[in-house]
């Protein structure tokens, strides 16, 4: 009779026994009756997942790589920690490594990690050898590890489990992913989770590829409409706490209208839709100068050019516009000396009928000009030496250059003209008085970002076109203006300029004496009598 009994209850280690094998076999089993979390408001709680939680974990075990784009506050980085926790605790010699764009970030989820191991019953804690802030490792071998973004992060070290915690905000992430991709080979997982922050970057152009099927990631998207506990006054409110433009980013998983772009992301998508195509020619020894049109002689055009500092981290770059009309028919962006480079742009210059060439003067951009000089180019856009602050009708009566004032071969990049270059860039594409056909540049456009108050590329991303097209819509239309006054800032006439691709107010009619020479930018007015 005790047999029977014996045999009908067993006994407390078989009990334990069946459910770590429930445990080791399912991860979902696993954190929802043993796993607790710290709640904001209720402190430790058990970790209740719903339903989108669960089939989210199913499809990370189902595929090594996936990509998440997420709202904010749906507890997928809470899933990703217990997880990564289930993964070290039921499985030897596990490498898992967090990266995020800072370290206090990536330290957040082995936090979390943390809290779920420090709660487990005895009987399913792993023995710890290791545990402070930044990992966590057990005597099987099996660890957890943060760090923040670098070149170097998981270079050379044999993953189980790459995380990439926001990883649409992490710096330098294309080099990051193609050495950390290489650890993965031997069968690691990879886990990229982010919500959007605008089209261009790595996270962007992923997720795009992984809807395409073009690479191997499966695509979860996680609206914020997949927590049955929110509402549409919820999201009203988030419009309220964070503004418009954040709460498209935090809630709606929408990349266009996510992220600081410069230039309106709808206004790009348009560009990338209407106008963007295919060059006619791409001619050199890179195959880099791209040709939609080719010089018409009863066209003026504009060169403008950004020299690369030959640090190996950006590109030379230029474009040819068409005056009149604004029109991209021409661009180049390559690696290639400076001696090259300037004649390179004496050549396209004199195909396209002598066309203005501004080149950017800062740092190497004058062995460029140089090289222009020594060829004798006779249309080189200068400017004055002297940008301090000088009386304007003195300068409009003596017709501006006098014997007295120093010019200089080229345009400066200062920040005084950079901010009213970039104002000038998105007012184009604002007032939609511009046609693109590049993708390169459209490309560099949707990671062209304010960064506090500066604009410029996304961290790891170039801006060299960007740079030279607001360089070219700028100068067309400071020549535009001055030429108003009887003014020429460059040695050929733009006599076939006129007013119908001028917004706002750049060019006018007034008199000299009527003028105020003023710039608006961002509702304030600032001087342009510097430029003088």
């Amino acid at each position: 009779m005790n047999d029977q009994i014996q045999r009908s209850n067993p006994s407390y280690k078989e009990i334990i026994k069946e459910e770590y094998v429930k445990c080791a076999g399912d991860p979902v089993y696993f954190m929802k009756k043993y796993c607790y979390i710290q709640h904001p408001i209720k402190g430790k709680i058990p970790f209740a997942l719903y339903d989108f939680q669960e089939k989210a974990i199913i499809d990370i075990i189902q595929h090594r790589f996936n990509i998440i784009l997420k709202a904010r506050q749906l507890g997928i980085s809470t899933i990703t920690a217990g997880y990564s926790l289930w993964m070290m605790t039921f499985h030897q010699d596990k490498n898992i490594l967090v990266i995020a764009t800072k370290q206090e970030v990536a330290k957040n989820l082995v936090t979390k990690v943390r809290v779920m191991h420090a709660n487990l019953p005895s009987w399913l804690k792993a023995k710890c050898v290791e545990d402070n802030k930044l990992s966590l490792r057990y005597k099987n071998g099996s660890q957890v590890k943060a760090v923040s973004s670098g070149e170097d992060a998981g270079r050379s070290e044999a993953l189980s489990l790459l995380i990439l915690d926001e990883a649409a905000f992490i710096d330098r992430i294309d080099t990051i992913w193609a050495a950390a991709s290489q650890t993965l080979s031997t069968g690691g997982q990879c886990l990229a989770l982010s919500t959007p922050n605008g089209v261009g970057n790595w996270f962007h152009r992923t997720w795009m590829d992984a809807e395409d099927g073009l690479n191997d990631f499966n695509f979860m998207r996680l609206h914020w409409t997949v927590h049955p506990e929110r509402e549409q006054e919820w999201r009203d409110d988030q419009d309220k706490l964070l503004g418009p433009s954040l709460a498209a980013q935090e809630c709606d998983c929408d990349f266009i209208t996510s992220g600081q772009s410069v230039i309106d992301g709808v206004l790009l998508e348009e560009q990338l839709n209407t106008n963007v195509c295919e060059p006619i020619e791409k001619r050199g020894v890179d195959s880099n100068i791209w040709i939609w049109e080719p010089a018409n002689y009863t066209k003026d055009y504009i060169v403008c050019a950004d020299v690369a500092r030959g640090d190996a981290s950006d590109y030379s770059a230029f474009h040819i516009l068409e005056m009149e009309t604004l029109n991209q028919v021409a661009e180049y962006k390559g690696a290639i000396s400076t001696r090259d480079f300037g004649n390179m742009l004496v050549n396209i210059a004199q195909e396209y009928n002598q066309a203005l060439l501004v080149v950017e003067n800062n740092n190497i951009g004058w062995a460029a000009i140089q090289q222009i000089i020594d060829r004798e180019y006779q249309n080189l856009f200068y400017m004055s030496k002297d940008l301090k602050w000088v009386d304007t009708q003195r300068q409009v009566s003596n017709k501006l250059y006098r014997q007295d004032r120093q010019l200089v071969p080229g345009f400066t990049m200062s920040m005084k003209t950079r901010p009213l270059i970039v104002a000038k860039l998105e007012e184009f594409f604002r007032e939609k008085l511009v046609k693109v056909n590049s993708r390169r540049l459209i490309d560099e456009l949707f990671v062209f970002i304010y960064n506090g108050q500066r604009a410029e590329a996304m961290s790891g991303y170039n801006d060299d076109l960007v740079i030279s097209y607001g360089i070219a819509l700028w100068i067309r239309e400071t020549a535009l203006r001055l030429r108003a006054e009887g003014i020429e800032l460059q040695k050929k006439s733009l006599d076939s300029i006129n007013s119908s691709n001028s917004p706002n107010g750049i060019y006018t009619n007034k008199t000299p004496e009527q003028e105020t020479w003023e710039w608006e930018l961002k509702g304030k007015k600032e001087s342009l009598d510097w430029l003088l």
